[in-house]
């Protein structure tokens, strides 16, 4: 079996202006990013919240203790995707900007669920099973024309005759 050969992040950890939006999400709210993040990999959405309620990362910006989390995001991340790195670069990562490694994290999974588009250019042959409109209808021998009651509707699926 061959080795996996390893790559590196799509992009840097400090790389904002790669996708801004994804900055400017994290930065007006961390949690909703993490917790995004979190729902796309495959994770409970609410996982994040144990950071937020243990360390304090998301409202501070730097956590009290290792936000267990998100380094565990990360490495699971690192692990599925074959990118270089270490448990001691998730953690310093994690401790030093939180935001900014739930935002690397949200950037490489969008650039991780880009699926290439293929367009199929075959020539498409369209065969018509229905038969000719002359053998479906029988011929039929007309019959004569009956005077009919006048009659009128009043309601849906209701005829009235007058006799």
């Amino acid at each position: 079996m061959g080795e996996r050969r390893l790559t590196d992040w799509n992009t840097a950890l400090l790389d904002c202006f790669e996708d801004a939006s994804t900055c400017c999400y994290g930065c007006w709210c961390g949690p909703c990013l993490a917790c995004t993040v979190s729902g796309r990999f495959g994770e409970s959405y609410c996982l994040p919240v144990c950071d937020l309620v243990t360390t304090g990362s998301q409202i501070l910006g730097f956590p009290a203790c290792v936000p267990p989390v998100a380094v565990s995001m990360r490495a699971a991340m690192r692990n599925r995707y074959g990118i270089k790195g270490s448990i001691a670069a998730d953690i310093a990562a994690s401790c030093c900007c939180t935001l900014c490694s739930w935002c690397q994290m949200h950037r490489e999974l969008k650039h991780q669920k880009k699926a290439p588009v293929v367009i199929n250019m075959q020539q498409q042959h369209v065969i018509n099973m229905q038969p000719p409109a002359m053998m479906m209808m029988p011929q039929v021998a007309m019959a004569p024309q009956v005077a009919m009651a006048p009659t009128f509707m009043s309601q849906p699926q209701t005829i009235m005759t007058l006799n």
